[in-house]
C-alpha cells in the first residue's frame, strides 16, 4: 500500500494545496446529530434512570450506581503495578513544575486618574467536570493533564468522568492518576451522557460550571451543543481529531521522524500527520520506514487509517514550510532541525512547539510539563492549550472617590448620551448634584 503521498508544493496548483492541507471531515450528519441531542435530551429530563439505560446499550455493563466507592478506588489503587504509580508521580511533578510557573495572579490596583482605582482578581471556577476517554486506549496522562491545573487552581469542587470496563469500574491507572491529583469523586460514565450528566446534574452526578477534556466525536458533538445551549455550562475549547506537523531538512535520523509521525496516527483513524520537508530522498527514506515499522505496531489498523488522511509536502525553502505550518495551526508541530530554537519567532500559529532531533511529541503527552489538551483543527490559530488560568476567571475591579468620578464624568456623559443610554448619564450625575 502505498502512504504517505508526496507533494511538491511549487508545482501545486491552489486547489491542489488546499486538498492536501484539507482535514479529514468530522461527521456532523443530521442523524449524528439527532442521535446525540436525544441522548443529551433524555439525560437532562430522566437523569440517572436514563443513565442506566445508556450505560447498558453503549457500554453493555448495567450499573446501580456510578460514582465509584472509597473502597474501588483503594482497590484500583492497589492493582496498579509499581512501575506505573512511579511513572504517573514523575509526570505529576514535571506537569506540576511548569503549571505552577504559568499561573496568573491578581493585578494590583492602578491609579488610572487620580481618584479612580482599578485593578484585576483572580478566581477559581467553582465546579469543574474533567472528561477521560478509555475504550480501547484508557488514558490517565489525560487525567494527570486535567487533575494537576485544576488542583494548581483550587477549583473548590472537580469532578472527574470515564467510560466504565466490563467490570463497571473506571480504568484503574486512570483512577490512580486521578487520586494522585487530589480528585476524589470518579464517576463510571463516558461518552456524550457523561457531557450531558456534567452539564444538567443528575440525583448522582452534580452540574458543574465548565467541561475539560477531550473524546470522541460523540463527545466532541456533546460538547459542541452543551455550550450552545446557554445553560451557563462553557467547555474547554472546540476539539478535533489529534495532528502532527513535522519540518525537516533532512538533517535528523528518518526513523525519528517515522515514529513521530506513527505515534499520532495510531490514536485514531482520523489522526492526521504531515510531514514538510526540503529533500525528496529523506522523504522517500521517512516512507520507507513507515512501511517498515507499521508491521510490528500492534496499532497498525488504526495507523493504517490515520495515514490515508496524511501527506508530505516538499517545498524549495524552510521559508515556506513555516508559512504552511502557520497557515494549517497545527496542534504539535516537531521542528526538527538543527539549531531549531531559532525559528520560534517564524511560528503563529500552533497548539504545541517541539525543537529539535531530541523532542518527541511523546514527551509533551506524558511528562515534559506542557500540556497535552491542545486546540487541533486550526483552532490553534485563536486558542491556547489547557493551562492553570483555563480553571479560573478573571474579575475586574474599580473604585472611584468622588473626585476621580467628576474627573471622568463630562467623558462618561457624553458617551452615554451618544448612545442614547439617559440612566447612564443620570447615575452620574445624581452623585455629583450635592
Amino acid at each position: 500500500m502505498d502512504l504517505l503521498e508526496i507533494t511538491d508544493w511549487n508545482s501545486a496548483t491552489a486547489k491542489n494545496r488546499l486538498s492536501v492541507l484539507s482535514r479529514p471531515s468530522i461527521s456532523r450528519s443530521e442523524d449524528l446529530n439527532f442521535k446525540i441531542k436525544e441522548i443529551i435530551n433524555n439525560v437532562h429530563f430522566a437523569g440517572d434512570e436514563a443513565l442506566k439505560e445508556m450505560t447498558i446499550k453503549y457500554d453493555d455493563v448495567s450499573l446501580s450506581d456510578f460514582k465509584m466507592t472509597l473502597d474501588e478506588i483503594n482497590q484500583a489503587i492497589k492493582q496498579t503495578p509499581q512501575s506505573i504509580k512511579k511513572a504517573i508521580k514523575t509526570a505529576i511533578a514535571n506537569v506540576t513544575k511548569f503549571h505552577r510557573h504559568k499561573m496568573q495572579t491578581s493585578v494590583e490596583s492602578i491609579e488610572v486618574v487620580p481618584g479612580v482605582l482599578c485593578g484585576e482578581i483572580t478566581k477559581p471556577i467553582n465546579s469543574v467536570g474533567l472528561y477521560v476517554p478509555s475504550g480501547n486506549n484508557p488514558l490517565p496522562s489525560t487525567a494527570i493533564m486535567l487533575g494537576v491545573p485544576s488542583l494548581l487552581a483550587k477549583c473548590p469542587q472537580r469532578i472527574l468522568c470515564s467510560p466504565p470496563n466490563q467490570e463497571g469500574l473506571v480504568d484503574k491507572n486512570i483512577v490512580t492518576a486521578a487520586s494522585a491529583c487530589g480528585i476524589s469523586d470518579i464517576y463510571k460514565i463516558g461518552g456524550a451522557q457523561a457531557i450531558a450528566a456534567m452539564a444538567y446534574g443528575t440525583k448522582t452526578i452534580p452540574k458543574v460550571d465548565k467541561i475539560f477534556g477531550p473524546g470522541s466525536t460523540w463527545v466532541t458533538i456533546a460538547k459542541s451543543l452543551i455550550a450552545s445551549n446557554h445553560n451557563s455550562v462553557s467547555i474547554d475549547m472546540p476539539a478535533g481529531p489529534t495532528e502532527v506537523m513535522v519540518i525537516s531538512d533532512g538533517s535528523i535520523d528518518p526513523s525519528f521522524v517515522a515514529f513521530d509521525l506513527l505515534s499520532q496516527a495510531e490514536h485514531g483513524p482520523d489522526s492526521q500527520v504531515i510531514l514538510i520537508c526540503t529533500n525528496r530522498d529523506f522523504a522517500e527514506k521517512v516512507r520507507f520506514q513507515v512501511h517498515e515499522i507499521l508491521d510490528d505496531l500492534s496499532t497498525k489498523e488504526t495507523a493504517l487509517q490515520s495515514l490515508k488522511n496524511s501527506r508530505v509536502i516538499l517545498v524549495d525553502h524552510l521559508d515556506s514550510a513555516f508559512e504552511i505550518a502557520n497557515s494549517y495551526a497545527p496542534e504539535h508541530l516537531i521542528v526538527a532541525l538543527p539549531d531549531a530554537r531559532q525559528y520560534i519567532d517564524s511560528i503563529t500559529n500552533a497548539g504545541s512547539i517541539f525543537l529539535g532531533y531530541w523532542s518527541p511529541e511523546s514527551a509533551g503527552d506524558y511528562c515534559s510539563g506542557t500540556n497535552h489538551v491542545l486546540p487541533t483543527y486550526g483552532y490553534a490559530k485563536s486558542i491556547s492549550g489547557i493551562s492553570v488560568n483555563s480553571f479560573t476567571k478573571s474579575i475586574s475591579v474599580q473604585e472611584l472617590t468622588r473626585s476621580g468620578l467628576a474627573r471622568l464624568s463630562s467623558t462618561i456623559i457624553e458617551l452615554a448620551r451618544a448612545e442614547g443610554l439617559e440612566a447612564h448619564a443620570r447615575a452620574v450625575e445624581v452623585r455629583l448634584e450635592n
